[in-house]
Parts: C-alpha cells; sequence; structure tokens
C-alpha cells in the first residue's frame, strides 16, 4: 500500500498557517481523494481542495490559482498545493 505520510503533510499545513490547500493526485489515488481530504480537514481545520483535472508531474500546476496572483470571483485563493506522485523528486546535489 502506498503510504500517504499524512500527517508529516498536516504538520506541514500546520507550520505554513494555510487555510486554504489543494491536493493534486495521480489518477491511481483520487478514489482516496475523500480520505484524504477528510484526513487533512480533521487534523489541520484547513479547508481543503481535490484538484480532479489531470496531473502530470511536480510542474503541473493548476492555473488561475495563484496567492498571489489575481483572482476570477468565484475562485478560491489557495495557500499551499500539495501534490502525489508515483516517483520520488530526484535532485542532484548540483541542481536538476
Amino acid at each position: 500500500m502506498f503510504n500517504l505520510n499524512l500527517e508529516q503533510v498536516a504538520d506541514d499545513i500546520r507550520k505554513q498557517r494555510s487555510r486554504r490547500v489543494l491536493v493534486q493526485l495521480p489518477d491511481g489515488l483520487k478514489p482516496r481523494a475523500g480520505e484524504i481530504s477528510d484526513a487533512l480537514e480533521r487534523a489541520t481545520g484547513a479547508s481543503v481542495f481535490i484538484w480532479l483535472g489531470d496531473c502530470f508531474g511536480g510542474c503541473d500546476l493548476p492555473q488561475g490559482l495563484d496567492a498571489h496572483g489575481p483572482h476570477e470571483p468565484d475562485t478560491p485563493k489557495i495557500d499551499l498545493v500539495v501534490q502525489w506522485g508515483h516517483s520520488r523528486f530526484c535532485k542532484e546535489k548540483d541542481g536538476w
């Protein structure tokens, strides 16, 4: 079973004092979206939103949800984006 490390994610949400969190999941984890959002909301008190669109990797961020950019009236301001993937980022000592 894939370890989601929800406790660590919840700690990070609390440390950053994030109130509105967007979670991106690969297709294989989307069936667990409700479990993930419920657990994070209970542990942090933050509002957790699930991005159900495609997610092709760490650089595939949803457009229009930047916490510092302009917003449409009905678009929530997002404080933090959390992505889960199937592979770990492997940053070399001298860069990517």
